[in-house]
């Protein structure tokens, strides 16, 4: 690949492994980790106890793969919690505070369905990578992670607000509080999805970047039939600016069923945005003026709401792909195995369209409604991914838009970057 990133999957025998997926994806200046579930990697079994000790399990297995790739807890960006149930969650706090003493990383936390292998919680984590993954060349080793908070956002002890590293910032998962008041607003939908989108734009906006700097979003809903009244809302904060309303411009993104979330919210979500600044040391010439390149193809099903292929620097950010044939507009016939099929295509089209392969995908995620088909996906997920080499995540939700048994996104390597503004 001459000078540019490459894919590099690696696996330590000290966490689970697994053939469809590797435990952690490096490309360029991140590490994608495959979700962990509470498995002793001795016994490949679920570890006994109740949500503590699998809870413990989780964190031991993301330290493994860390400690193996030689980095350490502090690297770790953003980490992602999910239980089956709501109420569990301050003893997996419990656990999580104990591996984060001192800094804390951006944090999404949710209850869905299911999880594999009937777990009670699964984490999943993204971690810096300083040193880059173009091969025999290391990049700049010594880049500073940035971590910020603003008084007109809420503030929760357990996360950083955004954090910060290299072209990329992460933001806390937001639910819709008010940062005045500390409290969670009324039961209406599009008031609480207002509260999220503005707790956003008030953290971006403490970075000095815009909105429309957001490459993916993902939206989490407890009841997936107000996916209609957040639309609403969501318009109004998309696009946000001249140059964006202009091209029309819309994030990648995902809907995902919650069964509950946090404070008994009806809704939160989860921002990643691009950073044009980069961060330090990365030199000026190196680092300002990157572009936002979205695509779009009639090869795949099109949102109003959403961009298919949202590109910064050197990742590629596909949204949600349901099983529709983007010819008719309706989901394909047949069970899991198609209809994951048809999801892996559309992403194949979508990844095709703007001069990339299935190879260059490092993160998967998959959702499920029925958990028990995970293998009849894996029949599917193999033919696309043959080496297994992307990580991944899959949880169980309750329902699907379209009423579709499964939805699938990417995250996906971009070697040439995107260029400057000129």
């Amino acid at each position: 690949m001459g000078g540019n990133n490459a894919v590099l999957g690696r696996n330590t025998e000290n966490a689970p492994q697994f053939d469809s997926s590797s435990q952690t994806v490096a490309f360029s200046h991140y590490n994608n980790f495959s979700a962990q579930l509470p498995i002793d990697p001795k016994t490949g079994k679920l570890v006994e106890g109740g949500v503590k000790e699998q809870a413990e399990q989780c964190f031991k297995n993301i330290k493994a793969i860390v400690e193996s790739i030689d980095h350490v807890m502090s690297d770790v960006i953003r980490i992602s919690i999910f239980v089956t149930d709501i109420e569990d969650i301050n003893a997996v706090n419990e656990v999580y505070k104990s591996y984060f003493p001192i800094y804390v990383p951006t944090l999404t936390t949710v209850a869905v369905d299911a999880l594999p292998m009937d777990a009670m919680v699964q984490v999943d984590a993204q971690i810096s990578c300083g040193e880059g993954t173009i091969p025999n060349e290391p990049q700049a080793g010594d880049l500073i992670k940035l971590v910020n908070h603003t008084d007109n956002a809420p503030s929760f002890p357990l996360a950083t607000q955004v954090v910060a590293f290299s072209h990329y910032t992460n933001v806390t998962t937001q639910l819709p509080v008010c940062p005045k008041t500390g409290r969670i607003l009324s039961d209406d939908v599009k008031a609480q999805a207002a509260q999220c989108l503005k707790n956003i734009k008030a953290i971006l906006e403490s970075v000095d970047v815009p909105l429309d700097d957001i490459v993916k979003i993902t939206v989490f809903l407890k009841d997936l039939n107000d996916i209609d009244a957040v639309n609403e809302v969501y318009t109004t904060f998309f696009p946000d600016s001249a140059i964006a309303r202009a091209v029309g411009y819309f994030p990648a993104r995902t809907v995902v069923e919650a069964k509950a979330l946090p404070l008994q919210a009806l809704v939160s979500m989860e921002a990643v945005v691009s950073y044009g600044d980069g961060t330090p040391p990365q030199a000026i010439e190196d680092r300002h003026g990157l572009i936002l390149e979205a695509n779009n193809t009639d090869k795949a099903p099109k949102c109003p709401v959403s961009t298919q292929s949202v590109a910064f620097s050197h990742y590629n950010h596909i949204s949600a792909q349901l099983p529709v044939d983007a010819s008719t507009g309706e989901v394909v016939s047949g069970g899991v195995k198609e209809q994951a099929a048809q999801c892996l295509q559309n992403i194949k089209e979508i990844i095709e369209n703007v001069d990339h392969v299935m190879e260059d995908v490092v993160k998967v995620n998959v959702y499920l409604k029925n958990i028990g088909d995970i293998d009849a996906l894996e029949e599917a997920y193999k033919e696309f991914f043959a080496e297994g080499t992307p990580a991944r995540r899959i949880v169980g939700v309750a329902n699907l838009p379209k009423d579709a048994l499964v939805q699938i996104d990417a995250i996906v390597g971009n070697a040439e970057g995107t260029p400057p503004i000129v």
